[in-house]
C-alpha cells in the first residue's frame, strides 16, 4: 500500500512532456519534427524513421543545411526578403524592372510569385497584415521602408512606380490593401491589385459567392 502511494506521487510524463534530458534520441528527433508547422505526431514519426533509414552522410547533409541556413540567411534591408546576401539578389539584379514594386505579406509569397517566372519587377515584404484585433497595426509592418523606396520627384515620368498589391483576399488583406492605397496614391504612384477569381479548371457550380463576385469584378477584355 505504501509503495502504491509512493508510485502515485511520482511525476508522470507523456511523449510530449518528457524533459529533454530524459528523452531518448528517437523521441527527441520525433518531437523536434513535431515542432514544424502542419506536422502531427504520425508525420513526425515518418520523418524521423526516414532520416534513420538514410546513410549517415544524408543525415549530416540535412543537419548541415538547417544550421547553415539559420546562420547565413538574413533579411534584406531593402525588401525584407530572405537571402544569404544583403541586399538580396533580386534587389541587386539590374535586369529586374525597378519601375514595378510588388508588395506581399511574407517571404513565402515571393517564392510563389517567382515560380511563375512572369513577374520581372522587385518586391517588398510587409511581414504581416493589419489585424487590429490581434494588435497589429501599420507600425508593426514594413510600411516605413516601403515609403522610403518610392521616388520623391514624381514629376519625372521615368521615376513613376507601379505598386502591385499581391495580398490575400481576406479581411486583413483587404484592410491592408485599402490602407496602402490611401497612403500611396497621394504620392503620385500607380496602385494596382492582383486579380482574384476562379482557378484554372474550376467549375462555376462549386465556386462560392465571394469568389464569383471577385471573378466578375476582375474581368478583362477578350
Amino acid at each position: 500500500m505504501v509503495f502504491l502511494i509512493f508510485m502515485m506521487m511520482l511525476p508522470t510524463y507523456t511523449n510530449q512532456t518528457i524533459p529533454n534530458q530524459a528523452q531518448r534520441p528517437l523521441e527527441q528527433l520525433i518531437n523536434a519534427f513535431a515542432r514544424l508547422p502542419g506536422v502531427g505526431p504520425k508525420t513526425a514519426q515518418r520523418y524521423a524513421f526516414f532520416v534513420l533509414k538514410q546513410p549517415p552522410e544524408i543525415a549530416q547533409l540535412i543537419a548541415s543545411a538547417i544550421t547553415t541556413a539559420k546562420t547565413e540567411v538574413k533579411s534584406c534591408r531593402i525588401c525584407h526578403h530572405w537571402s544569404h546576401q544583403d541586399p538580396c539578389e533580386i534587389c541587386e539584379n539590374p535586369k529586374r524592372n525597378a519601375l514595378q514594386l510588388c508588395v506581399v505579406e511574407s517571404q513565402q509569397d515571393v517564392f510563389a510569385l517567382e515560380r511563375t517566372q512572369t513577374f520581372t519587377g522587385k518586391y517588398h515584404v510587409l511581414g504581416g497584415l493589419i489585424a487590429p484585433l490581434d494588435g497589429v497595426g501599420p507600425d508593426q509592418l514594413n510600411t516605413r521602408t516601403l515609403l522610403e523606396r518610392l521616388p520623391l520627384n514624381t514629376a519625372d515620368e521615368s521615376l513613376i512606380i507601379e505598386v502591385i498589391l499581391a495580398l490575400p483576399p481576406s479581411t486583413e488583406g483587404d484592410t491592408t490593401s485599402l490602407y496602402l492605397s490611401r497612403i500611396l496614391k497621394p504620392l503620385g504612384v500607380k496602385v494596382s491589385r492582383i486579380a482574384y477569381g476562379l482557378p484554372v479548371g474550376g467549375d462555376l457550380d462549386y465556386a462560392d459567392q465571394l469568389t464569383l463576385t471577385r471573378a466578375l469584378d476582375g474581368r478583362t477584355s477578350f
